[in-house]
This record gives C-alpha cells, sequence and structure tokens, in this order.
C-alpha cells in the first residue's frame, strides 16, 4: 500500500481553538484515514512553512485525494501539501529502470 505525506496550516481560528482546548488531532485523522481503508504511520507538530506532517498509507491516490478534499474542506487548514512517498527499495527499482528505458539528454 503507497505512503502518502500531508502538510497543511492551520488558520489563525484553529490554532485558537487549539489552544483554548488542546486536542490530539491524530485521532481524528487516524479514524478518518481507517475509514478509507489506510492507516496512520505518524503525525506531528512542526515548525516552519507547514504546522504539522502526517505520513499515512491509502490504498491510492483516489484516497489520498479524498482524504486531501475533506481536510481541505473543513476550514481548519489554510493551506497544504500531498506528497506521494516511495519506499528506499521502490526507489532503487526506480534507479535501475531509469537506467535501462534509453533515455538520451538533448545535444
Amino acid at each position: 500500500m503507497p505512503y502518502y505525506m500531508f502538510q497543511g496550516t492551520y488558520t489563525s481560528a484553529t490554532w485558537a481553538s487549539l489552544i483554548k482546548k488542546p486536542q490530539n488531532r491524530a485521532r481524528v485523522i487516524q479514524g478518518v484515514i481507517k475509514k478509507l481503508g489506510g492507516s496512520l504511520e505518524g503525525f506531528w507538530l512542526s515548525f516552519g512553512r507547514y504546522d504539522y506532517v502526517v505520513i499515512c498509507r491509502l490504498p491510492n491516490q483516489a484516497a489520498a485525494a479524498t482524504l486531501a478534499a475533506a481536510v481541505a474542506g473543513g476550514g481548519a487548514v489554510g493551506s497544504g501539501m500531498t506528497t506521494p512517498l516511495l519506499t528506499f527499495e521502490e526507489g532503487l527499482k526506480v534507479m535501475r529502470q531509469a537506467g535501462r528505458v534509453g533515455y538520451r539528454t538533448p545535444k
């Protein structure tokens, strides 16, 4: 099952709500991911451009898009990014295949 990374920024209203009433959002997102047939690998708060990072496994791109749309539609997240991830073994397979496909750079 493919891995996906979701990163997002909370709106100022969301931060105000979380400060007023702290809550573990990992529990909420874990339930949604499970309904989509996936599993939560981890949920972290982060510094920098994004406020949180979620790594999960989902059955396919449609499930990943559904999760992204549901979170975006909720209004608590100002912006987000979804990144499909490859395991290192998958990456090695890609590297091997890339070496065999015969692509040539322009001259």
